[in-house]
């Protein structure tokens, strides 16, 4: 796990830059011995910035950034000139990072498109040179502002997968088989638990070249959300998905049990993911003739749209994918 190039959460230190002071300067030439103030401001201080790039699809490149420290504002010069701003620091992160505060835990914001900036933490203001304090009363002021301190906070960003489908089971349950026989994704697939240890995206090809994202999620287990197995820590990934697809393999005990323990997993991390439209898929149905599937389908969720299918035979996918595309764009 510690090696895996698929990182979700980082920690790190945001330090903007400061302001740059205020000129204290006096208009002097060879024949204006008392010409007036002409201090210039001071450059505002660099802000850091997130930008959202489609390109980035985790945030192993910023794992090793524990300080992000922006360039301070240049001081303001005689003649009015103001000092130069500080350089903007830009972070590139994959659509679908949140920002936290890590002390708070309080969410700022949200990067969905691409091209999307943010300010993440802003630069201090530049102070204002002496020829702005200038007056009918004060001719000569002989004090300009320093500039405004930077801000230094430690920031979470965490990532939430942007996909239009997110499969949800129990460990083994066939969802990297599935993901693998329906797009390009290559996740690891083995017949044990917990195989697959990183959320997985897959482009699934549609009909007349239309197409949909998939997220295979690592599996979830019973507890998962009072932080049992691998699953409270994928959980957030389903947050971002429009539809779940319940994949619960025909060997199950009972498919309604376990169709209701991973409903109650995430009803307990998040009621709000019940308000999300869910499909059920009855995944290594290969192994049921005719009449054994029909006694199944008796007991199924009556409120579930429901399929069943067999990745290894490829048996009943484009049905499948019939199912997904109506729900997703289903008013």
């Amino acid at each position: 796990m510690a090696d895996s190039n698929f990182i979700d959460y980082v920690k790190f230190c945001s330090r903007s830059g400061a302001g740059g002071a205020g000129s204290l300067h006096f208009r002097r030439e060879k024949h204006v011995p008392k010409g007036g103030p002409d201090g210039g401001d001071g450059g505002r201080g660099g802000h850091i910035i997130l930008r959202g790039n489609a390109q980035h699809w985790t945030l192993l490149h910023l794992k090793y950034k524990k300080h992000v420290i922006a360039e301070a504002g240049k001081g303001g010069e005689g003649g009015r000139r103001t000092g130069a701003d500080g350089k903007d620091i830009i972070l590139d992160v994959p659509l679908g990072t949140v920002a936290k505060d890590a002390e708070t835990g309080e969410k700022r914001f949200e990067i969905t498109e691409d091209g999307q900036e943010v300010i993440l933490t802003k630069g201090g203001r530049g102070g204002l040179g002496n020829h702005n304090f200038k007056s009918a009363t004060n001719q000569a002021p002989h004090y300009a502002q320093p500039g405004e301190a930077g801000i230094e906070e430690w920031i979470i960003l965490e990532l939430k997968l942007l996909a239009d489908v997110g499969l949800v089971g129990f460990p083994n349950a066939g969802k990297s088989t599935l993901l693998s026989s329906i797009s390009a994704a290559k996740p690891e697939i083995g017949d044990y638990p917990f195989t697959t240890l990183v959320p997985n995206l897959g482009v699934v090809g549609y009909r007349d070249d239309k197409s949909f994202v998939m997220a295979d999620i690592p599996g979830i287990i019973e507890g998962a959300s009072e932080g049992k197995g691998l699953g409270i820590r994928f959980l957030r990934h389903i947050e971002r998905n429009s539809i779940l697809l319940f994949l619960i393999p025909a060997d199950a005990t009972s498919i309604k049990e376990q169709y209701q323990i991973l409903l109650g997993e995430l009803e307990k991390y998040n009621p709000e993911l019940l308000d999300k439209k869910r499909l059920l898929a009855i995944s290594k149905s290969d192994m049921l003739d005719a009449e054994l599937m029909a006694e199944m389908q008796a007991e199924l969720p009556q409120e579930l749209p429901s399929v069943f299918i067999s990745a290894v035979a490829q048996t009943n996918l484009d049905q499948l994918k019939d199912m997904i595309w109506q729900a997703i764009h289903a008013d």
